[in-house]
Protein backbone atom coordinates (compact mmCIF):
# COMPACT_ATOMS: atom_id res chain seq x y z
CA UNK A 1 0.00 0.00 0.00
CA UNK A 2 1.33 3.29 -0.96
CA UNK A 3 -0.46 6.53 0.18
CA UNK A 4 -0.06 10.05 -2.07
CA UNK A 5 -1.11 13.10 -0.03
CA UNK A 6 -1.79 16.71 -2.28
CA UNK A 7 -2.69 19.92 -0.57
CA UNK A 8 -1.95 21.53 2.50
CA UNK A 9 0.05 25.34 2.55
CA UNK A 10 -0.44 28.49 4.38
CA UNK A 11 -3.56 30.42 5.68
CA UNK A 12 -4.84 33.41 8.39
CA UNK A 13 -6.48 32.60 11.35
CA UNK A 14 -10.33 31.57 10.23
CA UNK A 15 -8.99 30.43 6.82
CA UNK A 16 -10.03 26.57 4.78
CA UNK A 17 -7.57 24.28 3.72
CA UNK A 18 -8.35 20.57 1.75
CA UNK A 19 -6.08 18.13 2.01
CA UNK A 20 -6.14 14.66 -0.06
CA UNK A 21 -4.48 11.57 0.05
CA UNK A 22 -4.93 8.21 -2.27
CA UNK A 23 -4.50 4.88 -1.40
CA UNK A 24 -2.83 2.27 -4.25
CA UNK A 25 -1.30 -1.05 -4.22
CA UNK A 26 -3.02 -3.69 -1.97
CA UNK A 27 -5.71 -1.20 -0.97
CA UNK A 28 -7.90 -4.51 -0.31
CA UNK A 29 -5.93 -4.95 2.85
CA UNK A 30 -6.80 -1.52 3.77
CA UNK A 31 -9.34 -1.34 6.84
CA UNK A 32 -9.44 1.99 8.61
CA UNK A 33 -8.01 5.39 6.66
CA UNK A 34 -6.52 8.00 8.99
CA UNK A 35 -5.15 11.43 9.73
CA UNK A 36 -2.78 12.54 11.82
CA UNK A 37 -1.16 15.63 12.46
CA UNK A 38 2.18 16.23 14.67
CA UNK A 39 2.95 19.71 16.22
CA UNK A 40 6.54 20.60 16.67
CA UNK A 41 8.07 19.35 19.59
CA UNK A 42 4.95 16.94 20.13
CA UNK A 43 3.95 13.37 19.23
CA UNK A 44 1.92 12.98 16.76
CA UNK A 45 -1.67 13.33 17.04
CA UNK A 46 -4.85 11.39 16.03
CA UNK A 47 -7.28 13.61 13.70
CA UNK A 48 -9.63 11.74 12.11
CA UNK A 49 -10.71 7.68 11.16
CA UNK A 50 -12.59 6.29 8.42
CA UNK A 51 -13.63 2.93 9.57
CA UNK A 52 -14.84 0.27 6.93
CA UNK A 53 -18.31 0.72 7.51
CA UNK A 54 -18.12 4.37 6.95
CA UNK A 55 -18.29 5.58 10.65
CA UNK A 56 -15.73 8.58 10.88
CA UNK A 57 -14.45 9.60 14.16
CA UNK A 58 -12.53 12.72 15.16
CA UNK A 59 -10.09 14.07 17.47
CA UNK A 60 -11.88 16.33 20.34
CA UNK A 61 -9.58 19.61 19.03
CA UNK A 62 -10.72 18.80 15.56
CA UNK A 63 -14.74 18.10 16.43
CA UNK A 64 -16.68 21.18 14.24
CA UNK A 65 -14.18 22.19 12.38
CA UNK A 66 -12.39 19.65 10.19
CA UNK A 67 -14.52 17.10 8.14
CA UNK A 68 -12.51 13.42 7.05
CA UNK A 69 -14.89 12.46 3.51
CA UNK A 70 -14.25 9.61 0.58
CA UNK A 71 -14.96 9.24 -2.48
CA UNK A 72 -17.13 6.46 -3.03
CA UNK A 73 -15.84 3.00 -4.05
CA UNK A 74 -12.47 4.26 -3.79
CA UNK A 75 -9.80 4.60 -1.72
CA UNK A 76 -9.31 8.81 -1.97
CA UNK A 77 -10.02 10.46 1.30
CA UNK A 78 -10.35 14.16 2.37
CA UNK A 79 -9.71 16.39 5.03
CA UNK A 80 -11.44 19.35 5.14
CA UNK A 81 -10.12 21.87 7.57
CA UNK A 82 -12.67 24.91 8.26
CA UNK A 83 -11.71 27.95 10.86
CA UNK A 84 -7.67 27.22 10.97
CA UNK A 85 -6.46 28.39 14.52
CA UNK A 86 -2.56 29.35 14.68
CA UNK A 87 -2.75 26.00 17.06
CA UNK A 88 -3.62 24.16 13.72
CA UNK A 89 -0.46 24.89 12.38
CA UNK A 90 1.25 21.05 11.98
CA UNK A 91 2.38 18.50 9.40
CA UNK A 92 -0.57 16.21 8.46
CA UNK A 93 -0.43 12.89 7.89
CA UNK A 94 -2.35 10.52 5.90
CA UNK A 95 -2.63 6.62 7.37
CA UNK A 96 -4.17 3.22 6.41
CA UNK A 97 -4.06 0.11 8.55
CA UNK A 98 -3.73 -2.78 6.18
CA UNK A 99 -4.52 -5.12 8.84
CA UNK A 100 -6.97 -7.37 6.80
CA UNK A 101 -4.01 -8.71 5.36
CA UNK A 102 -2.56 -11.38 7.74
CA UNK A 103 0.55 -10.57 6.21
CA UNK A 104 -0.02 -6.57 6.73
CA UNK A 105 -1.13 -6.82 10.49
CA UNK A 106 0.78 -4.68 12.57
CA UNK A 107 2.31 -2.09 9.55
CA UNK A 108 0.19 1.02 9.49
CA UNK A 109 1.69 3.00 6.22
CA UNK A 110 1.96 6.54 6.49
CA UNK A 111 1.60 9.52 3.83
CA UNK A 112 4.44 11.53 3.12
CA UNK A 113 3.26 14.81 5.50
CA UNK A 114 2.02 17.60 4.54
CA UNK A 115 2.85 21.17 6.30
CA UNK A 116 0.34 23.31 7.11
CA UNK A 117 0.71 26.55 8.30
CA UNK A 118 -1.92 28.87 10.41
CA UNK A 119 -0.80 32.85 11.13
CA UNK A 120 -2.38 35.07 13.64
Amino acid sequence: VELVQTGGGSVQTGGSLRLSCEAAGDTWCIADLEWYRQMPGKERELVATLSPSGNINYGQSVKGRFTMSSDNGSYKVYLQMANLQPDDTAVYYCAADPRLCDARKGSRVWGQGTQVTVSS
